[in-house]
């Protein structure tokens, strides 16, 4: 006998109306967005394989789109996170180098995201000295953060945990995955990674490795300048001269006494000496046993080395122990990627890998990054977006990493704020070139007189060209054909062939100066501002 239940009108239309909202929650995709810091494109096997082998974060780029242009507004840790939360330019978020305090009166996505019922969660480094705002669940690095049995501010105070750092934050985000997320709502997750920051002190597993690797070295590692301004002739970011031979190259500090080599800086042996001091004995004996022949070998050829033997012998070490750091991070990016597989999650979950600039792998004789020149401008970035993103598609297109706030709104239907600066990338993501309208990029970097002595730049970038302009000590302008001249090694603001070129990328920047709300009146607050500290 069939019963016949009446539902009244208004129950039935909530009941409706409440399944379509469940429907529509479930719908929602996930986001999952891993940065490393100052992991250089170079040392990605999806963009160049001559250094390392990445099959993890290769993966992402197999099964989605790798952006070949995309960059950062201010190639240096900090202002780029507080570019990529915000949206907009450091001028306007006012977080210009890594010491003046980010404005926590910004509106960052996560909390747009928490506030439309995102489930948010931060396992990592942020780098900003305060907790983040619109996270659920955090366990952030204080700083920098260490390598080896590290520190976390969490919701909850402080922990310390007993392990390397790369593991230590894969094992949380992993808990959080498994036992704290909440299956009833979509999630955003930033899983942020201290590696492979200097100093670079790879996994027991990986220094056992790396240490025996000797890797090519590049073109540019002898570079002497010449056809460039004075901003390169004067930056303090030499491997030879500039690198630590204690915190960087992992000499033991009183080998260097031993030796008479004069230390790099004043944290050369204090660099190395803390990261001993946060080794357990088992850790310190595991270290020593490999480390220990190389300082006893570099202590018999030294005295005998040329400066270019020295040059060679110090990029080695510190590609043995950068790409060993990033030996980790990729392992790191396979767990979670796996895991997405086997909890039928990857289908509905966005993956972004990225990192909060690029970085000098040796080119031209530097490290670090701070420079618009491409190593450092440059960052990698992919993006897997099942059944929106083709398999395997790459984009040149002129991409920056204030666009993620909004493209992560985009995708989520998240009502952006309008004064975010940056562009959805959505467009894109979908093979839509004719949905995306910008040609042209601007830069602009902050932190000098500091240390490496980078000066204080801005320019326009196009895939074609690159104009930057030198200030504050100096007033010096510099043109790149980015086609014919890809490792910039040549100037061309002064030929005459060039002329047009320079003519037409002066109006453009300033149109892009206005746009952003850039100004010179700015230029001069943030120099009065770094002056007076």
């Amino acid at each position: 006998m069939r019963i016949l239940v009446l539902v009244p009108l208004v129950a039935f239309a909530m009941l409706i109306t409440g399944c379509s909202e469940q429907v529509k929650e479930k719908a929602r995709p996930n986001i999952i967005f891993i940065m490393s810091d100052d992991h250089a494109y170079q040392a990605i096997s999806a963009y160049s394989d001559h250094l390392i082998q990445t099959p993890n974060i290769d993966r992402i780029a197999d099964e989605g789109m790798l952006f070949s242009n995309a960059c950062v507004t201010n190639s240096i840790c900090a202002p780029s996170r507080a570019t990529i939360l915000t949206g907009k330019h450091c001028h306007l978020h006012g977080k210009i180098d890594n010491r003046v305090p980010f404005d926590t009166t910004q509106i960052t996505f996560p909390q747009l995201f928490q506030a439309a019922g995102y489930q948010t969660a931060m396992f990592g480094k942020l780098h900003f000295g305060n907790n983040p705002k619109g996270i659920d669940e955090f366990k952030i690095l204080p700083g920098q953060g260490s390598y080896y049995n590290p520190d976390f501010n969490t919701n909850d105070g402080k922990i310390h945990i007993e392990g390397y750092t790369t593991d230590v934050i894969r094992d949380l985000t992993m808990d959080w995955m498994k036992n704290r997320r909440d299956i009833e709502k979509p999630f955003l997750l930033f899983y942020l990674h201290k590696a492979p920051h200097r100093e670079w002190l790879p996994a027991e597993r990986h220094f056992k490795e790396f240490t025996k690797k000797t890797f090519p070295e590049p073109a540019t590692l002898f570079d002497d300048y010449q056809g460039r301004g004075s901003a390169a002739k004067e930056a303090e970011m030499n491997i030879l001269i500039h690198q630590n031979w204690a915190g960087d190259s992992k000499l033991r500090p009183e080998v260097l006494d031993e030796l008479g080599i004069v230390p790099s800086s004043n944290w050369d042996k204090r660099a190395m000496q803390n990261q001993y001091n946060r080794f357990t004995e088992e850790q310190l004996a595991a270290w020593n046993a490999v480390y220990d022949p190389i300082i006893d070998d570099f202590r018999e050829r030294y005295p005998s080395m040329t400066e270019k033997e020295q040059m060679s012998w110090k990029y080695q070490r510190y590609m043995q122990d950068y790409l060993g750091c990033i030996a980790a991070v990729d392992e790191s990016v396979g767990t979670l990627l796996e895991y997405l597989d086997e909890e039928g999650l990857t289908e509905n979950t966005i993956v972004v890998y990225t990192s909060d600039q690029g970085f000098y792998l040796g080119e031209h004789g530097w490290f670090d990054k701070r420079f618009i020149y491409d190593e450092s401008f440059k960052t990698p970035l992919l993006v897997r977006w099942p059944g929106t993103v083709e398999p395997g598609s790459t984009s040149d297109q002129m991409v920056q990493n204030m666009d993620f706030a909004q493209t992560f709104l985009d995708i989520a239907g998240i009502d952006a704020p309008g004064d975010m600066q940056g562009e959805s990338l959505v467009p894109l993501l979908k093979g839509d070139i004719k949905g995306w309208d910008r040609d042209a990029v601007y830069y602009h970097y902050y932190e000098y007189p500091a240390v490496h002595m980078v000066k204080r730049h801005y320019g326009i970038v196009t895939r074609e060209y690159k104009l930057a302009h030198f200030y504050y000590d100096v007033d010096e302008w510099e043109l790149y054909d980015r086609r014919n001249d890809p490792m910039e090694m040549q100037n061309e603001y002064d030929n005459p062939e060039y002329a047009e070129v320079v003519k037409e990328l002066k109006q453009k920047l300033a149109d892009l100066r206005v746009k952003y709300k850039d100004s010179e009146e700015l230029d001069q607050k943030y120099i009065d501002l770094y002056t007076k500290r």
